[in-house]
């Protein structure tokens, strides 16, 4: 078995990276979302969703370059342009979201299809005996679990 410079599984790394890249687009989009949220949320609740969504965007913000630091780390090539994040993300696009339920229900939607893509990328990365990628979505994962069951309860709710 040929192994990439830090012991792991060539093929194993290759086949991570390619969901990794996924992940990429997926949280490119999701931070775009964000932004685009956090600049046109209007309403009663205008204060505090502004900020949440600057955390929230700032917090992906720093997941999308860990996650192309990793892709990089397994010795592979990040995506790094517009054209490959609109064919590669799996979530949902928001365009013109100024409702405070619409952007806190798009949240949820698209932290489902990160916690996925996720779930799926922990468990090859198990597979390839990649504590790095593990660890990295252990942490995604409780992290976005957590967010969701917040939103959720903003939204007063199940979703």
């Amino acid at each position: 078995m040929k192994l990439n410079s830090i012991g792991l599984s060539a093929e194993k790394s290759e086949v991570l990276s390619k969901e990794l890249n996924v992940l990429l687009a997926s949280f490119q989009r999701y931070y775009q979302n964000l932004r685009g949220i956090h600049w046109n949320i209007k309403g009663k609740g205008f204060f505090d969703l502004h900020l949440k969504f600057e955390e929230l965007y700032n917090d992906a913000n720093t997941k999308v370059d860990l996650i192309a630091e990793r892709i990089l780390t397994l010795g592979e090539v990040p995506l790094h342009t517009f054209e490959d994040y609109m064919e590669k993300a799996r979530v949902p696009a928001g365009k013109n979201i100024t409702q405070d339920e619409a952007a806190i229900r798009l949240t949820v939607d698209t932290l489902k299809e990160l916690l996925i893509i996720e779930r799926k990328i922990l468990s090859l990365s198990d597979e390839a005996n990649d504590e790095g990628t593990n660890s990295m979505m252990s942490d995604f994962i409780t992290e976005q679990e957590k967010t969701v069951w917040m939103m959720k309860a903003w939204l007063t709710e199940e979703i």
